[in-house]
């Protein structure tokens, strides 16, 4: 099975969107014209690229990664990785060590000095993602803002 991580483009926004309701299956699927919106801001958001698994031509995973300029560490940035999935019909096949690979690649060449990134209490998915080199390091905090709807 050939595996080719690459930048997202417009094209993979309905994979994305199956990829999301696997992460999310509880969200309410964003509507065709309001995702168009918020992927038209993604795409054109400097220091922004989200990341596809492409396994034959199917997007079997995807992780979306923000460098983070930074004036600490020497002014070195620092990439931030959200919405880590690999579809269920992939899992277990080399996937997402593979997206995770090029994650850091990424993180190196942008000049970051680390890779960050927050996971969901699961043993299984943190047992994946120390055995990709990230250790538990810290004790992550996070608060959710009431849900409004920006766009309106």
């Amino acid at each position: 099975m050939k595996i080719i991580v690459r930048p997202a483009v417009g094209a993979d926004l309905t994979s994305l969107m199956t990829l999301y309701g696997e992460l999310n299956p509880d969200d309410a699927p964003l509507p065709q014209e309001r995702a168009d919106a918020v992927w038209a801001t993604i795409s054109n958001q400097q220091g922004r690229t989200v990341l596809v698994a492409d396994v034959e031509g199917a997007v079997a995973g995807t992780a979306d990664c923000l460098v983070l300029p930074n004036l600490t560490r020497g002014g070195r940035a620092i990439l931030f990785v959200e919405n880590v999935v690999v579809g269920k019909a992939f899992q277990r096949r080399g996937v997402g060590s593979r997206l995770m690979e090029a994650v850091v690649q990424l993180g190196e060449s942008a000049g970051c000095y680390k890779v960050q990134l927050l996971s969901a209490d699961d043993e299984y998915v943190h047992r994946f993602y120390e055995s990709c080199g990230f250790p538990a390091r810290a004790e992550g905090f996070r608060r959710y803002i009431e849900r409004h709807d920006p766009m309106v």
